[in-house]
């Protein structure tokens, strides 16, 4: 958390966060999980969340009341003064990753498929989003030739979306846990947009991984979820530039953006 814009002074704040969020719900709180971004505790049958107050995990607990636990974790109470939610306990909780990659894919874009609903009200845009990813990448020292490209991209395909559907952004294998409802997602960074710039955080899961594996995935989920073949490819190459830039996002985009 200390590299992180805010991280240290909400690190300080944390205990008296959880410990008010244990007051509120009348928790008993078992040992915490480490996800390196965020507290997150099991208690009985639920799991209590306390996010970051950043801008993607702004709006996830609306989300997930969205979705009412169709495709995705329940959430049974949400505090967002304070950042917290407290949804259910998946059981088994298998993460996705365990499961070979073709059949965890198709998993996977059933998942999707259940969470793309029209979406309107305060999630972020995906529109405002590429266009600050744009704005960004050319002054952050990465490969010329691949920040031309995704900026383009970005430029051209942010202001023409061609729906507003609930975006999860982070769906991968480790984000997708087995519960006696089936496999569900958790760990949402919600925004609104075309449903083609959902599938980039899937096409490279699994970090490091091959160009054949990445155009594997990439052409299962356009032909299973009716997809624009150029936008999906496109969104994943800008996504993987702009999100973090570390040397495997990179790797994933140059492979995808091999001729």
């Amino acid at each position: 958390m200390a590299g992180i814009p805010g991280g240290p002074e909400w690190l300080v704040e944390l205990p008296r966060l959880v410990a008010e969020c244990v007051e509120q719900w009348s928790l008993e709180l078992e040992k915490p999980v480490d996800t390196g971004h965020s507290f997150v505790a099991p208690a009985g049958d639920a799991f209590l969340k306390l996010s970051l107050p950043d801008e993607e995990s702004e709006h996830e607990a609306e989300a997930f009341g969205r979705w009412n636990g169709v495709g995705a974790v329940q959430l049974l109470a949400r505090d967002d003064e304070r950042r917290g939610v407290l949804v259910e306990r998946l059981r088994p909780a298998t993460q996705l990753w365990a499961l070979p990659d073709d059949e965890a894919t198709e998993i996977a874009a059933g998942v999707l498929e259940q969470l793309w609903i029209p979406a309107s009200g305060p999630f972020r845009r995906l529109e405002d989003a590429a266009a600050q990813w744009a704005e960004k990448l050319p002054g952050r020292g990465l490969d010329r030739q691949l920040v031309d490209r995704a900026v383009a991209f970005l430029r051209e395909a942010g202001p023409t979306q061609r729906e507003s559907v609930l975006l999860h952004q982070d769906l991968h294998g480790g984000n997708v846990l087995l519960s006696e409802r089936g496999w569900l997602a958790i760990d949402a960074k919600p925004m609104v947009g075309e449903r083609e710039f959902d599938v980039a955080s899937l096409i490279r899961d699994r970090r490091p991984t091959s160009r054949l594996r990445m155009e594997r995935r990439l052409a299962y989920l356009v032909e299973r979820l009716g997809l624009d073949p150029e936008r999906a490819r496109g969104w994943a190459i800008a996504h993987a530039t702009a999100w973090n830039g570390d040397a495997e996002m990179i790797a994933c985009a140059r492979y995808l953006s091999a001729e």
